[in-house]
């Protein structure tokens, strides 16, 4: 059906305030829905969010509660009723709330169920039943053993899925606690996520392998608060909008610990955070999407881990802020220290900020990077038009960086570079940047491949006419001579290294 189909449905049930209201409140959540879509890189998301149209619109998101009217001649297409981290909520619900404003709508039910005490157990649990678990611990404690977990059935609703755990292979929720060693846990249902820790509840796996291959099913993740511990898991996912490593609305703890993670669906990012994620010593390589992607006030933090990613169109790393209510605030982080980040695709920034600060820290990262942009702040689908660029700022430390930084004229970027780093690129080549400021302590340089604009530079090693720690291959930097910040360079001008000038703009 079309948007003429909606308004034809509407003034048959409507009068025309009603009918102003309820159309106004369907442009809303299609417009916080397709952000949310287009956040996660969907080519498309559902045709309609609208199940009924008389007592009200379905705007259901991790479960929340609506209105529903069995009376409508219509039920609009659900086919796709997708969302969440990769494949969570759309839209309503208040930002970061564990249940996304509401209550879940379907009861999860288990091939083993448990609901108290403290059990052990190995053996094979299965299930091709719709919206079943193959392990369900809705509380007390459970101990698997080399167990096998497999269920094929499909989710009802991939939203309950990502947010909630209905249909997981294994799930935690209640304040139930499952500890897994060994064994694995393959899915291949849609909306069939791996390993799913749910509210306070929390899981611990250990040399475990999962497989999920349905889609919108992650490998590993947590929602509400859920907390998982893994240790040396191999965890591969190939649906479209899968990340093995994820959390959604409401967040959660996820501490991964050596290991494997590889995916190959459509957008689906090796590590997607709503939360608080930390990896050390692991392998992530996503050939669908981003490998890391923060939306909201949340963070990724990676030590001596090695990342790939290589989909054309997409990005390296995304910090975002998709304004869907899956994540609340703007202050996204990104933290690695040794290990290696590598982005193999032409086209594509190994960072992008948008609708959002994205605070990004390196420390002793092995940098690849083939499109020869090392970060991109620009505004986005995401936001309101003039406000939704991104604020980036990025500090590195004993660091070699290669690239162009670019920013467009709603975005600002400070950059830092100190403990012996190195930049060999242009900054904001264009003269565009809302505002740029850069930082050099008197270890680090600044290679210039282009003519350049900061508005502030801090740090400039000044030898009477001479800046010494900025080559400038014959290219012009120019700066702010009425910034404070600049108060040092008294509005002159000055020969770089290596040939080339700064000068006041």
């Amino acid at each position: 059906m079309n948007d003429d189909g909606i308004t034809l449905i509407l003034r048959k049930h409507l009068n025309q305030q009603a009918f102003e209201e309820e159309i106004g409140m369907f442009d809303t959540a299609r417009t916080r829905a397709a952000r949310s879509w287009q956040a996660r890189g969907w080519a498309s998301g559902p045709k309609l969010l609208v199940v009924t149209l008389v007592t009200g619109l379905v705007l259901a998101a991790c479960g929340s509660a609506t209105s529903v009217s069995t009376t409508s001649a219509s039920s609009a297409a659900t086919a796709s009723t997708t969302g969440g981290a990769q494949s969570g909520s759309q839209n309503g619900g208040p930002p970061g709330g564990g249940s996304g404003g509401g209550s879940a709508q379907y009861t999860p039910t288990g091939t083993y169920s448990q609901s108290s005490g403290s059990v052990t157990k190995s053996g094979t649990f299965t299930s091709a039943t719709k919206d079943r678990s193959g392990v369900l611990v809705s509380a007390g404690s459970l101990t698997l053993n080399g167990a096998t977990v497999t269920t094929s059935g499909a989710s009802s609703s991939s939203d309950e899925s990502s947010c909630y755990g209905l249909n997981a292979g294994v799930l935690a929720r209640g304040g139930g606690t499952i500890t897994m060693s060994g064994g694995s846990v393959t899915t291949s249902g849609d909306g069939a996520n791996g390993v799913f820790a749910y509210g306070t509840s929390k899981i611990t796996l250990t040399g475990t392998t999962i497989k999920a291959t349905g889609q919108y099913a992650h490998g590993i993740m947590t929602s509400g608060g859920g907390t998982i511990v893994a240790k040396d898991l191999t965890v591969s996912t190939s649906g479209g909008s899968s990340a093995p490593v994820a959390t959604d609305r409401g967040g959660g703890t996820i501490t991964v610990t050596g290991g494997s993670y590889t995916s190959s669906g459509n957008n689906s990012p090796g590590i997607y955070s709503t939360g608080n994620i930390t990896a050390t010593g692991a392998t992530f390589l996503a050939t669908g999407s981003e490998v890391v992607v923060i939306e909201g006030a949340n963070n990724v933090t990676l030590n001596n881990a090695s990342l790939t990613a290589n989909k054309a169109g997409k990005w390296g790393v995304m910090i975002y802020q998709s304004m869907s209510g899956d994540a609340s605030g703007t202050k996204g982080t990104y933290t690695q220290t040794g290990g290696s980040l590598t982005e193999t695709a032409s086209d594509s920034p190994l960072f992008y900020v948008t609708n959002t600060t994205g605070v990004i820290t390196l420390s002793g990262v092995k940098i690849s990077n083939a499109s020869g942009t090392l970060l991109k702040a620009a505004a986005g689908q995401w936001g309101a038009s003039g406000s939704n660029g991104g604020t980036s700022v990025l500090t590195a430390s004993g660091q070699t960086l290669t690239g162009n930084v670019v920013a467009d004229k709603a975005s600002s970027v400070t950059l830092t570079l100190k403990s012996g780093s190195s930049l060999s690129g242009a900054i904001d080549s264009a003269d565009m940047a809302k505002s740029v400021a850069l930082t050099l302590d008197a270890s680090s340089a600044w290679n210039v491949t282009a003519n350049s604009h900061v508005t502030s530079l801090t740090g400039a090693v000044i030898s009477g006419s001479t800046i010494s720690n900025i080559k400038g291959n014959r290219h012009t930097v120019t700066y702010d001579k009425n910034s404070s910040a600049n108060a040092y360079l008294g509005g002159k001008t000055y020969t770089l290294a290596g040939g080339g000038t700064l000068a006041p703009a």
